[in-house]
């Protein structure tokens, strides 16, 4: 029996009236699996294996994904210390913008974020802030078919200047 509630979220793919605006993300539909490496302020690195799933929502109108630190077959990761995760976003297009509206959670850990995502070149970054009020900056960059790059990226004077916390190369772990 199909779960009510899956199928209410689930769309078959995006909604045709806005298909060419919503491949900034829909690219990344499917499963995949990543490398991640946080950098602590005093250059501690935490290292693990996560994994992460794209689908269609919401009539197609929006992504949404699940993020998992440690992915859920790695088993215990002593190298990642505390920094685990599981959270999701929720990606939707505003066509009056011309841009992405994402709202990330983890409930896990309590945190949260909201951003403005938008292409620039071939790099898709999304700014915003934290829970905390500190200025983020997520991207998407070296995306081809079947990997990207993702960094995380937090500023404290309100985005002069920035630091990488967070990198994660993922693999395609489903064919596109």
């Amino acid at each position: 029996m199909t779960d009510p509630f899956i199928e209410a979220l689930n769309s078959d793919g995006p909604n045709p009236d806005l298909a060419e605006r919503l491949k900034l993300y829909g690219r990344f539909i499917g499963a995949w699996t990543f490398d991640a490496t946080r950098i602590l302020e005093d250059g501690t690195r935490l290292e693990g294996r996560g994994e992460v799933h794209f689908g269609w929502v919401l009539e197609g109108r929006a992504v949404q994904d699940v993020w998992i630190l440690p992915a859920r077959d790695a088993g215990p990761s002593p190298s990642l210390g505390p920094w685990t995760f599981y959270g999701t976003t929720l990606r939707v297009y505003d066509p009056g913008e011309d841009a992405w509206h994402i709202f990330w959670s983890d409930p896990r850990n309590q945190y949260y974020s909201r951003q403005l995502g938008r292409a620039e070149d071939d790099t898709i970054v999304q700014v915003g802030a934290d829970g905390t009020g500190a200025s983020v900056r997520w991207s998407f960059s070296r995306i081809t078919e079947n990997s990207f790059r993702w960094l995380g990226e937090r500023s404290h004077d309100g985005g002069a200047t920035w630091r990488m916390e967070v990198e994660f190369l993922a693999r395609r772990a489903t064919p596109a």
